[in-house]
C-alpha cells in the first residue's frame, strides 16, 4: 500500500515535468513546442510548429499511459510511459546534435536548456515510479492460493490432494487424499481367569486335564456363628 502511494506520487510528478518540459526551452533559447514531431524522423528545420503536433504530443501520450497505469496500478504501463518520454527526448537529442554538429551546453543560456533536463528528469522518475509500486495484488491476499479441482501443489510440499466429494483431510506428505479406513472392531473370546491362549499348547494340555478332572461345584459360603450374648 505504502509502495504504491509513493510510486504514485513519482509518477504523477515525473509525467508533470515531463509535459512541461515543452514549454521550456531546449536548446538555443528554442521551446520544445516548436519542434514538430516529424522533424525527429526526417531532421530538425527551423520550421516552427503547432502546439499538439510539437514535442508536446508524445510527452501528452506518456502523461495518459501514465494515468492509466495508477488506476489500474500496473507497473508496466508506468514504465511504458517513462520509456516514452526517454526515448523521444533522446531522440531529439541524436537530431539537434547531426544539425549544429554536436550539443553543447554554456553557462550564458545557450545550447542545451532546462526542458531537455526536465523531459529526462521525468522520464527518469517515471522508470523510479514503476520499480517503486508493488503493482496489483491477487484477490485472496498474499500467501493465499485458491482451490482449483484437479490443482495439485508441487510435490515438496506433499501436495493439495484431490478432493472429491468425501473432503476428507489427508496426511502430510502424502500426494491425494486416501479413503479413510472403516472402524475395525475386534471380537475377543470371553475372559477366563487362568485360560491360556487359543491354539496354543497350553491351551490343548489345559483343555486335557479338565476333561479328566471331575467337576464340583464351588464350596457354598460359611455362615458366621450365632451371637450368643444377651
Amino acid at each position: 500500500m505504502i509502495r504504491n502511494v509513493i510510486g504514485s506520487v513519482l509518477a504523477v510528478i515525473g509525467a508533470a515535468g515531463a509535459v512541461a518540459s515543452p514549454f521550456q526551452s531546449w536548446y538555443d533559447g528554442r521551446h520544445g513546442r516548436d519542434y514538430r514531431v516529424e522533424d525527429l524522423f526526417n531532421g530538425i528545420t527551423g520550421t516552427s510548429s503547432d502546439l499538439w503536433v510539437s514535442l508536446l504530443l508524445p510527452f501528452a501520450f506518456a502523461a495518459l499511459v501514465t494515468l492509466l497505469g495508477l488506476v489500474l496500478r500496473s507497473r508496466l504501463l508506468v514504465a511504458l510511459s517513462g520509456l516514452i518520454v526517454l526515448g523521444f527526448t533522446i531522440l531529439w537529442m541524436v537530431r539537434q546534435g547531426q544539425r549544429s554538429d554536436g550539443l553543447t551546453l554554456n553557462s550564458d543560456g545557450t545550447g542545451i536548456g532546462l526542458g531537455v533536463a526536465a523531459a529526462l528528469g521525468g522520464g527518469a522518475l517515471l522508470l523510479i515510479a514503476a520499480a517503486v509500486m508493488s503493482g496489483r495484488r491477487s484477490r485472496g491476499g498474499r500467501g493465499s492460493h485458491r482451490y482449483v479441482a484437479g490443482d495439485r501443489a508441487p510435490e515438496r510440499y506433499g501436495g493439495y490432494g484431490e478432493y472429491g466429494d468425501t473432503g476428507q483431510v489427508g496426511q502430510v506428505g502424502q500426494v491425494g487424499y486416501d479413503e479413510p479406513e472403516p472402524y475395525r472392531t475386534h471380537q475377543y473370546p470371553p475372559y477366563d481367569a487362568g485360560h491360556p491362549p487359543a491354539g496354543s499348547t497350553e491351551q490343548h494340555a489345559w483343555d486335557d486335564t479338565r476333561e479328566q478332572q471331575p467337576w464340583t461345584p464351588p464350596p457354598e459360603p460359611q455362615q458366621p456363628p450365632p451371637d450368643d450374648r444377651r
